[in-house]
């Protein structure tokens, strides 16, 4: 069995205590975060909106359009990449719940 090298889930961690961990993540049109998995239940804010897609280990792709401003919620468990596919810059927080 092969064993795949995953990636952080942001660039930068900018605040972290007992009961949070909040990462600084950024994409440029066209760049992509590495594959990564989400062990926490998590909250991502868009402070730059960006059209993103989504791909899971199991190669299923999902269009995830984050408007500035917005906020969702995710469950753990999920290992995917995410990529920038519009023409402006993403910036986001995304705050795990430990």
């Amino acid at each position: 069995m092969t064993t795949t090298e995953l990636g952080p889930v942001g660039q930068e961690i900018v605040f972290e205590n007992d009961r949070v961990r909040v990462w600084h993540i950024r994409l440029e049109p066209g760049e992509r975060q590495p594959l990564h998995r989400h062990d926490h239940p998590y909250l991502v804010v868009a402070v730059q909106g960006a059209k993103n897609v989504v791909q899971t280990v199991d190669g299923e792709r999902i269009d995830a359009d984050e408007p500035t401003g917005g906020v969702v919620f995710r469950e753990p468990g999920a290992t995917h990449t995410l990529t920038n596919v519009g023409d402006t810059t993403y910036l986001a927080r995304l705050v795990e719940l430990k």
